[in-house]
């Protein structure tokens, strides 16, 4: 399936592209953000990140005809800072982030990640790292598998889950997604398997975001982002579910809100130290109808937008 740009216009559009700025395309993927951002800069230039080898380099390709005006950095978006500054970048004029995983990554069977498929379970975005998803099934804890699901994937049956996990991997390990899907099937009641949606949704999601510590890598990068960015600066950031959109609202009101002045002091407004960014959008932007029409994965899409307002 081709990945298609969720929230694409609207993304770019908050960062309010200056010709001759420096961006940083957080989630390169298949470059669909970074190609429309591209195409409004002139002596500018975007860096993109990402993990993915596989993306790293079908995307290279399809940009080529701009590679002068975009450097492709294969590396986590939680290292950005460090990376930016070994290129002698301390300052950015906008950063984009789309949290959401890339349609052809769910669509190779071999990457592990849907239970469309029966492959081995794996769901690395850096297939460079040692942990993968068939390590955390058969290594963590009840508790810790538990925690995972519950936290992860909200998953209401988390503790059954887990302990079916347990119980069956001490008679050999689990290593596919088919394997691990009948497992879940096998914790559940009749009534949840007949509900709408794949009964193995919610611990695959757990798993995928515990594998990649995706949501670690969130906090850390948009600190940093945030950081790097100058004086009229923007960050966008595109979340698919409830865990992402927390963070970064949480991230977004701590850095656009004020430090706390006694009321009883004698101080003017002007005296006052005021926040450092302000936010774009007080609610997020979703996806419009006709988007939905053509991108099912937009549904569940937010998109929240700050700016950098002092130094």
């Amino acid at each position: 399936m081709e990945h298609v740009s969720v929230l694409l216009h609207e993304t770019v559009g908050l960062l309010n592209v200056k010709p001759d700025g420096i961006y940083v395309d957080a989630t390169l993927g298949r470059g669909g953000h970074a190609q429309l951002l591209i195409s409004q800069l002139k002596n500018g230039h975007l860096y993109a990140f990402d993990k993915d080898e596989q993306a790293v380099m079908e995307t290279m390709q399809r940009l080529s005809d701009v590679s002068d005006k975009i450097t492709v950095i294969r590396a986590d978006f939680r290292d950005m800072k460090e990376e930016l500054e070994k290129r002698g970048v301390t300052r950015i004029d906008g950063i984009m982030f789309d949290l959401g995983v890339s349609s052809p990554q769910f669509d190779e069977a071999d990457r592990g990640f849907s239970y469309r498929f029966d492959a081995r379970l794996d769901m690395r975005m850096d297939r460079r790292q040692e942990k993968d998803a068939a390590m955390i099934v058969n290594t963590y804890s009840k508790e810790e598998l538990t925690k995972i699901f519950r936290e992860y994937g909200e998953e209401r049956y988390a503790s059954a889950i887990a302990s079916n996990i347990v119980k069956t991997r001490s008679q050999r390990p689990i290593e596919t997604t088919g394997e691990l899907t009948e497992v879940i099937r096998g914790s559940l009641p009749p009534k949840e398997l007949h509900k709408k949606g794949h009964p193995a949704k919610k611990v695959f999601q757990a798993l995928r975001i515990e594998t990649n510590d995706e949501l670690g890598a969130l906090k850390k990068g948009l600190q940093d982002a945030l950081e790097l960015l100058d004086v009229n600066g923007r960050c966008a950031v595109i979340t698919f579910h409830s865990l992402e959109d927390r963070i970064v609202k949480n991230i977004f009101k701590d850095c656009s809100t004020a430090p706390f002045v006694e009321p009883k002091l004698p101080l003017k407004h002007q005296q006052m130290e005021q926040a450092s960014f302000q936010l774009i959008n007080k609610k997020p932007i979703t996806a419009s109808e006709e988007e939905l029409l053509h991108n099912n994965r937009a549904h569940s899409a937010k998109l929240r937008g700050i700016e950098r307002v002092r130094g």
